[in-house]
């Protein structure tokens, strides 16, 4: 089975955390910063995170190899003593 490819747009614009979140630089602040109060460009500064749904949305289709591995359940993993 051929690799799959990763969105270079999105690989770009999204950053993913340790715990799987997406994070994700803010909007409205590439121009026309004289015509904003500064009150949104102080809220517009800076990182935040996706909500869940568009999370989802970027990890399935755009990140594939960003996803965080699910973990076995307990039983298969542990190592019997005897």
């Amino acid at each position: 089975m051929p690799k799959m490819k990763t969105k270079s747009g999105a690989k770009k614009r999204f950053r993913v955390t340790s715990s799987g979140k997406v994070k994700v630089k803010q909007a409205k602040m590439r121009h026309m910063q004289m015509n904003k109060p500064k009150s949104m460009k102080r809220k517009a500064k800076g990182q935040t995170t996706l909500c869940d749904a568009d999370e989802r949305i970027v990890l399935c289709n755009w990140l594939p190899y960003s996803r965080k591995k699910k973990k076995a359940s307990g039983g298969a993993s542990e190592k019997k003593e005897g």
